[in-house]
Protein backbone atom coordinates (compact mmCIF):
# COMPACT_ATOMS: atom_id res chain seq x y z
CA UNK A 1 0.00 0.00 0.00
CA UNK A 2 1.26 3.81 -0.80
CA UNK A 3 1.78 6.16 1.66
CA UNK A 4 -1.01 8.40 -0.38
CA UNK A 5 -3.19 5.46 -0.30
CA UNK A 6 -2.57 4.50 3.63
CA UNK A 7 -3.32 8.15 4.40
CA UNK A 8 -6.88 8.53 2.71
CA UNK A 9 -7.38 5.10 4.71
CA UNK A 10 -6.60 5.86 7.89
CA UNK A 11 -9.01 9.52 7.49
CA UNK A 12 -11.81 7.25 5.80
CA UNK A 13 -11.44 5.91 9.45
CA UNK A 14 -11.17 8.81 11.37
CA UNK A 15 -14.26 9.73 9.82
CA UNK A 16 -16.19 6.39 11.11
CA UNK A 17 -14.84 6.12 13.64
CA UNK A 18 -16.02 9.86 15.08
CA UNK A 19 -19.50 9.28 13.73
CA UNK A 20 -19.90 6.01 15.45
CA UNK A 21 -18.58 7.11 18.45
CA UNK A 22 -20.78 10.00 18.78
CA UNK A 23 -23.96 8.79 17.34
CA UNK A 24 -26.47 9.43 20.05
CA UNK A 25 -30.14 7.71 20.85
CA UNK A 26 -32.68 9.81 21.67
CA UNK A 27 -36.16 8.54 22.48
CA UNK A 28 -39.16 9.98 20.72
CA UNK A 29 -41.78 11.24 23.07
CA UNK A 30 -45.05 11.07 21.22
CA UNK A 31 -44.26 7.82 19.81
CA UNK A 32 -41.48 5.76 21.96
CA UNK A 33 -39.75 5.32 19.04
CA UNK A 34 -35.79 5.74 19.59
CA UNK A 35 -34.32 8.32 16.29
CA UNK A 36 -31.10 8.20 15.58
CA UNK A 37 -29.11 11.38 15.75
CA UNK A 38 -26.36 11.98 13.09
CA UNK A 39 -22.79 13.89 14.27
CA UNK A 40 -24.50 16.50 12.59
CA UNK A 41 -27.27 17.21 14.92
CA UNK A 42 -24.26 18.49 17.56
CA UNK A 43 -24.17 21.80 18.58
CA UNK A 44 -21.21 23.27 16.20
CA UNK A 45 -19.54 24.51 19.36
CA UNK A 46 -19.55 20.84 20.76
CA UNK A 47 -18.52 19.48 17.21
CA UNK A 48 -15.61 21.99 17.38
CA UNK A 49 -14.86 20.81 20.88
CA UNK A 50 -14.58 17.51 19.55
CA UNK A 51 -12.33 17.95 16.25
CA UNK A 52 -9.91 20.20 19.08
CA UNK A 53 -9.13 16.57 20.36
CA UNK A 54 -7.59 15.47 17.11
CA UNK A 55 -4.72 16.95 15.27
CA UNK A 56 -4.46 19.57 12.82
CA UNK A 57 -4.03 17.37 10.16
CA UNK A 58 -7.20 15.56 10.54
CA UNK A 59 -9.21 18.66 11.23
CA UNK A 60 -8.55 19.51 7.98
CA UNK A 61 -9.70 16.43 6.60
CA UNK A 62 -12.72 16.67 8.84
CA UNK A 63 -13.45 20.07 7.38
CA UNK A 64 -14.70 18.03 4.44
CA UNK A 65 -17.10 15.48 5.83
CA UNK A 66 -19.97 18.35 5.58
CA UNK A 67 -20.75 22.21 5.80
CA UNK A 68 -21.26 21.84 9.25
CA UNK A 69 -18.27 20.08 10.12
CA UNK A 70 -16.20 22.59 7.78
CA UNK A 71 -18.22 25.78 9.72
CA UNK A 72 -16.74 23.88 13.33
CA UNK A 73 -13.44 23.67 11.84
CA UNK A 74 -12.85 27.49 11.61
CA UNK A 75 -13.85 28.24 14.60
CA UNK A 76 -10.81 29.37 17.61
CA UNK A 77 -11.82 26.67 19.72
CA UNK A 78 -9.85 24.31 17.86
CA UNK A 79 -7.00 26.01 16.42
CA UNK A 80 -6.17 27.42 20.02
CA UNK A 81 -5.95 23.73 21.35
CA UNK A 82 -3.36 23.46 18.91
CA UNK A 83 -1.03 26.64 19.30
CA UNK A 84 1.35 27.00 22.53
CA UNK A 85 -0.05 28.59 25.12
CA UNK A 86 3.00 30.84 25.19
CA UNK A 87 2.34 32.18 21.46
CA UNK A 88 1.56 35.81 22.22
CA UNK A 89 5.15 36.28 23.31
CA UNK A 90 6.34 34.51 19.66
CA UNK A 91 4.64 36.77 17.48
CA UNK A 92 5.55 40.03 16.98
CA UNK A 93 2.79 42.65 18.73
CA UNK A 94 2.79 44.06 15.62
CA UNK A 95 1.03 41.60 13.43
CA UNK A 96 -2.60 41.13 13.39
CA UNK A 97 -4.80 37.70 12.61
CA UNK A 98 -7.86 37.35 11.44
CA UNK A 99 -8.21 34.16 13.51
CA UNK A 100 -6.41 31.62 15.58
CA UNK A 101 -6.07 29.44 12.47
CA UNK A 102 -4.40 32.26 10.84
CA UNK A 103 -1.66 32.09 13.59
CA UNK A 104 -1.52 28.68 13.75
CA UNK A 105 -0.30 28.56 10.16
CA UNK A 106 1.97 31.73 10.76
CA UNK A 107 3.35 29.61 13.62
CA UNK A 108 4.11 26.58 11.09
CA UNK A 109 5.62 28.34 8.37
CA UNK A 110 8.01 31.13 10.26
CA UNK A 111 10.28 29.47 12.88
CA UNK A 112 10.79 31.83 15.93
CA UNK A 113 13.62 32.19 17.51
CA UNK A 114 13.24 32.36 21.63
CA UNK A 115 15.51 32.67 24.46
CA UNK A 116 17.32 35.93 23.44
CA UNK A 117 18.27 33.98 20.49
CA UNK A 118 19.50 30.90 21.33
CA UNK A 119 16.88 28.78 20.32
CA UNK A 120 14.64 27.95 17.25
CA UNK A 121 11.24 27.25 17.44
CA UNK A 122 8.70 25.55 14.99
CA UNK A 123 5.66 23.59 14.75
CA UNK A 124 5.40 20.71 12.41
CA UNK A 125 2.06 21.86 10.49
CA UNK A 126 0.57 18.28 10.23
CA UNK A 127 0.17 17.47 14.14
CA UNK A 128 0.92 20.56 16.10
CA UNK A 129 4.03 19.34 17.51
CA UNK A 130 7.10 21.97 18.35
CA UNK A 131 10.45 21.19 17.49
CA UNK A 132 13.85 22.96 18.27
CA UNK A 133 17.11 23.72 17.31
CA UNK A 134 19.69 24.88 20.20
CA UNK A 135 22.50 27.77 18.87
CA UNK A 136 25.95 26.53 19.35
CA UNK A 137 25.85 29.61 21.93
CA UNK A 138 23.35 27.13 23.72
CA UNK A 139 25.97 23.96 24.04
CA UNK A 140 29.00 22.94 26.24
CA UNK A 141 32.25 22.54 23.59
CA UNK A 142 35.03 21.48 25.59
CA UNK A 143 38.02 24.69 25.16
CA UNK A 144 35.49 26.69 23.60
CA UNK A 145 36.28 29.67 25.94
CA UNK A 146 40.08 29.45 24.50
CA UNK A 147 40.46 31.58 21.34
CA UNK A 148 43.12 29.18 20.06
CA UNK A 149 40.70 26.27 19.68
CA UNK A 150 37.14 27.99 19.27
CA UNK A 151 36.27 30.91 17.49
CA UNK A 152 32.19 32.42 17.07
CA UNK A 153 31.72 34.13 14.08
CA UNK A 154 28.90 35.08 11.92
CA UNK A 155 27.61 33.23 8.94
CA UNK A 156 24.81 34.24 6.61
CA UNK A 157 24.21 30.38 5.70
CA UNK A 158 23.27 29.85 9.70
CA UNK A 159 20.31 29.95 11.20
CA UNK A 160 22.05 31.91 14.24
CA UNK A 161 23.87 35.01 14.05
CA UNK A 162 26.85 33.66 14.67
CA UNK A 163 28.48 29.46 14.64
CA UNK A 164 31.20 27.97 16.08
CA UNK A 165 34.66 27.09 13.74
CA UNK A 166 36.82 24.72 15.34
CA UNK A 167 40.32 26.16 15.12
CA UNK A 168 42.27 23.09 16.70
CA UNK A 169 41.94 20.58 19.45
CA UNK A 170 42.83 16.94 20.14
CA UNK A 171 39.92 16.24 22.48
CA UNK A 172 36.86 16.90 20.68
CA UNK A 173 33.53 17.26 23.13
CA UNK A 174 30.01 18.85 22.70
CA UNK A 175 27.17 19.02 24.61
CA UNK A 176 23.74 19.91 24.51
CA UNK A 177 20.98 20.17 27.07
CA UNK A 178 17.06 20.93 26.88
CA UNK A 179 14.40 20.72 29.42
CA UNK A 180 11.78 18.32 28.68
CA UNK A 181 8.26 21.04 29.02
CA UNK A 182 10.52 22.64 26.00
CA UNK A 183 9.15 20.07 23.63
CA UNK A 184 6.09 18.07 22.96
CA UNK A 185 4.82 15.78 25.46
CA UNK A 186 4.21 11.69 24.37
CA UNK A 187 6.28 12.67 21.65
CA UNK A 188 9.09 10.36 20.13
CA UNK A 189 12.48 13.01 19.31
CA UNK A 190 15.25 12.74 17.09
CA UNK A 191 18.80 14.64 17.98
CA UNK A 192 21.13 15.73 15.21
CA UNK A 193 24.24 17.83 15.53
CA UNK A 194 24.37 20.16 11.90
CA UNK A 195 27.75 21.26 10.85
CA UNK A 196 29.91 22.05 7.60
CA UNK A 197 33.34 21.70 6.92
CA UNK A 198 36.06 24.68 5.97
CA UNK A 199 38.37 23.86 2.81
CA UNK A 200 41.02 22.80 5.23
CA UNK A 201 39.59 20.10 7.66
CA UNK A 202 41.51 17.20 9.42
CA UNK A 203 41.50 15.27 11.98
CA UNK A 204 37.98 13.26 11.29
CA UNK A 205 39.12 10.78 8.79
CA UNK A 206 38.26 7.35 9.70
CA UNK A 207 37.99 8.76 13.63
CA UNK A 208 34.89 7.00 15.47
CA UNK A 209 33.23 10.00 17.61
CA UNK A 210 31.08 8.42 20.26
CA UNK A 211 27.38 9.93 20.53
CA UNK A 212 24.61 9.91 22.91
CA UNK A 213 21.60 10.97 24.19
CA UNK A 214 19.92 10.53 27.40
CA UNK A 215 18.72 11.87 31.20
CA UNK A 216 20.95 13.98 32.56
CA UNK A 217 21.67 12.06 35.74
CA UNK A 218 21.22 8.97 34.18
CA UNK A 219 25.01 7.16 33.50
CA UNK A 220 24.70 8.00 29.38
CA UNK A 221 27.44 5.21 29.30
CA UNK A 222 24.56 2.86 29.75
CA UNK A 223 22.50 4.80 27.31
CA UNK A 224 23.70 2.61 24.37
CA UNK A 225 26.15 5.14 22.49
CA UNK A 226 26.68 4.81 18.74
CA UNK A 227 29.69 6.09 16.51
CA UNK A 228 29.31 8.46 13.95
CA UNK A 229 32.04 9.92 11.47
CA UNK A 230 32.14 13.46 10.28
CA UNK A 231 33.96 12.79 7.06
CA UNK A 232 31.52 11.67 4.54
CA UNK A 233 34.28 9.95 2.70
CA UNK A 234 35.21 8.00 5.25
CA UNK A 235 35.52 4.32 3.77
CA UNK A 236 32.32 2.23 4.29
CA UNK A 237 34.46 -1.40 5.58
CA UNK A 238 35.86 0.91 8.27
CA UNK A 239 35.40 -0.09 11.93
CA UNK A 240 35.91 1.06 15.01
CA UNK A 241 38.61 -1.09 16.89
CA UNK A 242 37.31 -2.97 19.40
CA UNK A 243 34.09 -1.69 18.79
CA UNK A 244 32.96 -4.18 15.74
CA UNK A 245 30.06 -1.31 14.18
CA UNK A 246 30.23 0.47 11.21
CA UNK A 247 30.74 4.13 11.82
CA UNK A 248 27.48 6.20 10.69
CA UNK A 249 28.21 8.69 8.18
CA UNK A 250 26.73 12.42 7.95
CA UNK A 251 24.54 13.08 5.54
CA UNK A 252 23.73 16.57 3.59
CA UNK A 253 20.53 18.54 4.24
CA UNK A 254 18.89 20.45 2.11
CA UNK A 255 19.49 23.93 3.16
CA UNK A 256 23.63 23.02 2.28
CA UNK A 257 24.27 21.85 5.89
CA UNK A 258 25.25 18.68 7.24
CA UNK A 259 23.83 16.75 9.70
CA UNK A 260 24.62 13.64 12.20
CA UNK A 261 22.26 11.83 14.07
CA UNK A 262 23.40 11.98 17.88
CA UNK A 263 19.85 9.37 18.71
CA UNK A 264 16.39 9.37 19.81
CA UNK A 265 14.48 9.69 22.94
CA UNK A 266 10.59 9.37 23.98
CA UNK A 267 9.66 13.10 25.88
CA UNK A 268 7.42 11.82 28.57
CA UNK A 269 6.55 15.58 29.10
CA UNK A 270 3.68 16.84 31.16
CA UNK A 271 3.22 19.46 34.19
CA UNK A 272 4.89 17.49 36.55
CA UNK A 273 7.70 16.57 34.36
CA UNK A 274 10.77 18.68 34.16
CA UNK A 275 13.65 16.47 32.92
CA UNK A 276 16.72 17.45 31.17
CA UNK A 277 17.78 15.40 27.94
CA UNK A 278 21.58 15.61 27.70
CA UNK A 279 23.04 15.27 24.11
CA UNK A 280 27.14 14.28 23.37
CA UNK A 281 29.55 14.00 20.82
CA UNK A 282 32.78 13.11 22.24
CA UNK A 283 36.01 11.55 21.08
CA UNK A 284 38.81 11.47 23.72
CA UNK A 285 40.51 8.42 22.58
CA UNK A 286 42.90 9.36 19.36
CA UNK A 287 43.56 12.66 20.78
CA UNK A 288 45.05 13.63 17.47
CA UNK A 289 44.69 17.28 16.55
CA UNK A 290 41.37 18.38 14.85
CA UNK A 291 40.27 21.34 12.56
CA UNK A 292 37.64 22.74 9.89
CA UNK A 293 34.21 22.03 11.66
CA UNK A 294 31.64 24.66 11.56
CA UNK A 295 29.44 24.35 13.88
CA UNK A 296 25.41 25.31 13.47
CA UNK A 297 23.79 23.58 16.51
CA UNK A 298 21.81 20.63 17.27
CA UNK A 299 18.39 20.26 15.95
CA UNK A 300 15.66 18.57 17.60
CA UNK A 301 12.95 17.10 15.18
CA UNK A 302 10.49 14.14 15.53
CA UNK A 303 11.35 10.81 14.78
CA UNK A 304 11.08 9.09 11.97
CA UNK A 305 9.20 6.30 13.28
CA UNK A 306 9.39 3.52 10.76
Amino acid sequence: MTKTKFMHEHFRKLVQRLKKTLTLSASDKSHGVAATLSLDDLPEECISIIISFTSPLDACVLASVSKTFESAVKSDIVWEKFIPPEYESLISQSRDFSSKKELYFALCDESVLIDDGKKFLWIEKANAKRCIMLSEMYLSITWGNYPQSWQWIPDPQARFETVAELLGVCLFEIRGRINSCNLSPRTRYSAYIVFRKKDICYGFENVAVEVVVGLVGQDLEESCPRYVCFDEATDEQFRWRDRGKNLVKPERRKDGWMEIKLGEFFNEGGLLNYDEIEMVALENKQRHWKRGLIIGGIEIRLANIQ
